[in-house]
This record gives C-alpha cells, sequence and structure tokens, in this order.
C-alpha cells in the first residue's frame, strides 16, 4: 500500500490515480496476508445460482476452480453506499500535515474506486453545520469521475469557521437515502457543545430505524488529540470552529483533557455497539488499511 509520507507529497496528483494506488496496494497486500480469502475479482465474477442461464458461465474459470462462476456485467449492482464526509473546520487539524479532511477525502476516493471496481452504487454527501452537498447513488463511471472531481474541489476549499452539526446532518441525510444502503461516516465527531451527545446518538438510531448499515469512522490524530502528546512548553491553542484562544502549557490540563476525551470516546463506543454500528478508530497517521478492510469486512456480510 502506498505509504502515508508519499501520500502527504502528492500535491497536485490526480485524485483518481491516488485511489487507484491504494486500492491496488491493498489487493496486493491482501493476496500476501492471512485475510487472502477475501475476494476482490467482484467486478469479473459471481457465483452461479442453481437454475439460471449457462450461457454466461465462464468454464475457463471453472476448469482452473472447479466452481461455476457468471461473468457479470456493467448493469449488476449488488450494495448500495452513501459516502457522509465531515467537511467543518476541526477537520482542518493538523493543518502543515496530512489533516483529517484530506484522509477522510483519500479514504472516500479510495472506497469509491473499489466501489466501482465491485460493480456497486455509491454516492456522496458532505456536511458542516448542515449538508452542504449530497449526490444520488450510481454506478457509472461517469459518475465515478464526477464525485472525484467534487473531493477534488474540497482540498482546495480554504478553512473557513464552520462549526460541525453531526446530529441534524445526519437525521437529514437518513430522510434522503430511500432505499437500504451502506452509510459510511467520516467525522472526528468533535463539536463544541458535547451536550450533544444524545442528538447525535438519535440520528445514529434514525440512520439504523431506516434500515441502513452504518461504518462511522473515528477520524482523529490520536497522538495529539486523544493522547494529548505535546511537550512541556508554552502553547497558543486556537479553536479552528470558533476561533477562541487560549494560552497554556499542556501538561496543566492533560490529565483533566485526557479524561474527558476518554469519557467521550468511550460513551460514543458504548452507543454505537448497543445501535450495532461499527465505529472504527481512524488515526489519519495510519493508512488506508483499516478502512478498505473495514468495508470488505462489512459488504461481506450484507450481500
Amino acid at each position: 500500500m502506498q505509504a502515508l509520507d508519499d501520500i502527504q507529497q502528492v500535491g497536485g496528483l490526480n485524485l483518481e490515480l491516488l485511489a487507484r494506488q491504494v486500492v491496488e496496494g491493498f489487493i496486493t497486500g491482501l493476496h500476501k496476508s492471512p485475510f487472502h480469502g477475501f475476494s476482490v475479482e467482484f467486478a469479473e465474477h459471481r457465483l452461479y445460482n442453481s437454475g439460471e442461464s449457462i450461457k454466461n458461465i465462464d468454464w475457463k474459470l471453472y476448469g482452473r476452480t472447479d466452481k461455476l462462476f457468471v461473468k457479470r456485467f456493467e448493469e449488476e449492482t449488488n450494495l448500495r453506499c452513501q459516502l457522509v464526509l465531515d467537511v467543518s473546520s476541526s477537520m482542518y487539524y493538523p493543518e502543515k500535515t496530512l489533516n483529517k479532511l484530506l484522509f477522510s477525502v483519500y479514504a472516500a476516493a479510495s472506497l469509491i474506486y473499489l466501489l466501482k471496481k465491485q460493480r456497486d452504487a455509491f454516492g456522496l454527501s458532505f456536511f458542516s453545520d448542515k449538508v452542504e452537498f449530497s449526490s444520488p447513488v450510481k454506478s457509472t463511471s461517469l459518475h465515478q469521475k464526477y464525485l472525484f472531481s467534487v473531493l477534488e474541489r474540497i482540498t482546495k476549499q480554504p478553512i473557513k469557521k464552520k462549526k460541525t452539526a453531526v446530529a441534524e446532518a445526519l437525521h437529514e441525510i437518513a430522510e434522503q437515502i430511500h432505499k437500504r444502503s451502506l452509510v459510511i461516516v467520516f467525522s472526528d465527531m468533535l463539536q463544541s457543545d458535547n451536550n450533544g451527545l444524545p442528538d447525535i446518538f438519535s440520528a445514529l438510531q434514525h440512520l439504523k430505524y431506516k434500515k441502513h448499515e452504518v461504518i462511522l469512522f473515528n477520524v482523529l490524530d490520536y497522538q495529539k488529540e486523544l493522547d494529548f502528546d505535546f511537550k512541556n512548553r508554552p502553547y497558543h491553542f486556537i479553536d479552528m470552529e470558533t476561533g477562541e484562544e487560549l494560552k497554556i502549557n499542556p501538561v496543566q490540563v492533560k490529565e483533566t483533557y485526557i479524561h474527558a476525551m476518554n469519557t467521550y470516546q468511550h460513551e460514543l463506543q458504548l452507543k454505537c455497539g448497543q445501535y450495532g454500528i461499527d465505529l472504527i478508530n481512524a488515526d489519519i497517521h495510519q493508512g488506508f488499511y483499516q478502512v478498505l478492510h473495514t468495508y470488505l469486512i462489512k459488504r461481506g456480510k450484507m450481500i
């Protein structure tokens, strides 16, 4: 798989090319790993179902595997997937390296490439304090290129003081998706009002009530935002959503901060487990294997 150090240097690299490199590296890694049993050739074949026409059976593949596979066609769609990205200001952290927003964009682009490769249908939504964009779900090459262009535009947006309204956005998206889908959310789940957790849980429950399967990628810089790993010296902290400023030595508040974050994350994990939602810790420094592997496992359970 392409290293994160390389990803950070891509600059103007075409997003489709980057996604292809990530996915092909992931597939190569699967074949070399204990997870080689996962089939990644969904775009070419599916298992033959007893009673259907034999005209599309791939007899050459049967000769190699002793199993009956049917050649698949472009119009065959197995799964509908809506990718949902948080584009609020907090997602621009850290500013000078691969930030949470770029990680989410690259991960979403890689998933779109893999979904297209598997003849699945895909759509894209993104939100801050409101839903800013939402596309229909399609499986065509033209739609793929369109969504890549939308994602590329996101990476070029200037940082603005945009707050996060996770609950309101997820409620709206739940109402927009009319057919059972896999909903994949990329968000740091951080908002100014920590008392908003019950509203977030209500929105996640809304998605489940609509019969959707949900994967929530909790995108964070885990070294800084969870472990609060800063040097023992004064820092000038600025809230990227409100502009509020604080000058302090991190050692003075580290214990209190970590306790509050751990409590918040534990409650989020507890509720997601209760609702049957896959909550995945997505550390921006750990690459995209965690994202693609989680998707493949969920897809295997749904198809």
